[in-house]
């Protein structure tokens, strides 16, 4: 009996030591998108005017320390947020077409028209996110980005080119917050 519960205890320290706070919010140190399974880069809080908007974490199947690294990275990717606030589809939409402009040329955004136009609508059928939803940005190769809210498959945008504008708001040479690219590169 002694070492049942010794043996509970170990196993439950080593679950607890592998798991990753950030805001309040617990993140796995490991996900599955596809077929494929991925490890936590990194992740950290999004702040704006002192407000805490969400906790974004950066899943990839190998570690990457750079920007560019992490977007070139072929297979699945996730850019996971947990949202700590309650934010409405325009306040959504304007936070990530404000970045992916600064990050793209006018040439580029004009090209990603219909997948911005997707975007647009998924948003607008969530509508609003409260505290605790979590929003899962999952690319997938063969299909695209697959946007899940809360479990629940919103809809998916076709294109690797728009996954990596996407992934820019976070990732690239103008992100929406430095130092969280920073932790979401873990470092």
């Amino acid at each position: 009996m002694k070492r049942i519960l010794l043996l509970i205890c170990c196993v439950s320290l080593n679950w607890n030591a592998s798991a990753v706070e950030v805001g309040g919010v617990k993140l796995p140190d490991s996900v599955q998108v596809g077929n494929r399974d991925l490890v936590l880069n990194g992740a950290g809080i999004r702040t704006k005017f002192f407000l805490k908007i969400y906790v974004a974490a950066l899943y990839l199947g190998e570690k990457a320390f750079v920007g560019e690294s992490a977007l070139n990275q072929s297979g699945e990717k996730r850019i996971a947020l947990h949202v700590l606030r309650e934010l409405s589809d325009e306040q959504m939409l304007h936070s990530f077409n404000e970045v992916m402009v600064a990050n793209q040329t006018p040439a580029e955004m004009q090209a990603m028209e219909p997948q911005l136009q997707e975007l647009t609508a998924i948003f607008h059928a969530v509508k609003t996110v409260k505290k605790g939803d979590v929003i899962n940005l999952d690319y997938l190769p063969d299909s695209g980005t697959q946007i899940v809210v809360n479990g629940v498959q919103m809809g998916n945008i076709p294109s690797s080119v728009f996954n990596r504008a996407l992934f820019k708001i976070w990732l690239g040479d103008k992100p929406a917050q430095p130092d969280l690219k920073q932790k979401m590169l873990g470092m």
